[in-house]
């Protein structure tokens, strides 16, 4: 099964106009344990081709490769999942689709969301808003940690935090009961892509030790 320690989200416009696959490798480089592609503007072919590459990277990384929402660019290029969101495909017909050796995440915010997700067939849980973020536009409030202990008390699958998580607060995310977290501009964002993913993912297993 996948590791979810370090979870890093890569959407282009946020990279800070460098190069999708330069991102992809840079935070590799830093150790991500997980890759996912999250290109909403994106035409279909051009996200085939970047799937394509991506895949080939995070295979010889050892990481895994998740697509969002799009279930089509996930099965053409073989990525090791899908992610939705509470708006996209259900999650009983992703996960029908997707076929068995396919990993299926889905983003929840409430105890219910995450019971549900995990009846349709959810390998894991996007969690979040943890706190608040400038970087996905469509979060919602923030759940707080209280939030998080709620749902992995309700949920026995792997839980991966989002929404605001950095070196600073990372740690209190995971005794909170996450078994990793997921990041788009505090690895992307950064100056430093490798460096910021290793800093991350050094807090991410401090904490856990």
């Amino acid at each position: 099964m996948a590791s979810w320690d370090l979870y890093v989200v890569i959407t282009t416009k946020l990279g800070g106009g460098r190069p999708t696959l330069e991102l992809v490798r840079q935070a590799l480089a830093g150790g991500a344990t997980a890759i996912q592609l999250r290109e909403k503007d994106m035409p279909a072919r051009e996200m085939v081709e970047l799937g394509r590459e991506i895949r080939t990277l995070t295979r010889a990384a050892g990481a895994a490769f998740i697509v969002n929402d799009r279930l089509d660019v996930a099965l053409a290029v073989d990525a090791d999942g899908l992610h939705i969101g509470q708006e996209d495909l259900p999650a009983q017909v992703a996960r029908k689709l997707l076929g068995p050796g396919k990993i299926l995440g889905v983003s929840t915010g409430t105890v219910a969301e995450a019971r549900q997700a995990v009846a349709d067939g959810a390998d894991y849980l996007g969690v979040g808003s943890i706190f608040a973020t400038k970087s996905k536009g469509d979060a919602g409030e923030p759940i707080g940690l209280a939030g998080l202990k709620a749902i992995r008390a309700a949920v026995d699958v792997p839980i991966v935090a989002i929404g605001g998580i950095d070196a600073g607060n990372v740690a209190e995310v995971i005794a909170a009961g996450a078994d990793g977290v997921a990041v788009v501009s505090a690895v992307i964002g950064a100056p430093d892509v490798a460096s910021a993913a290793r800093e991350l993912l050094s807090a991410v297993r401090r904490a856990r030790r």
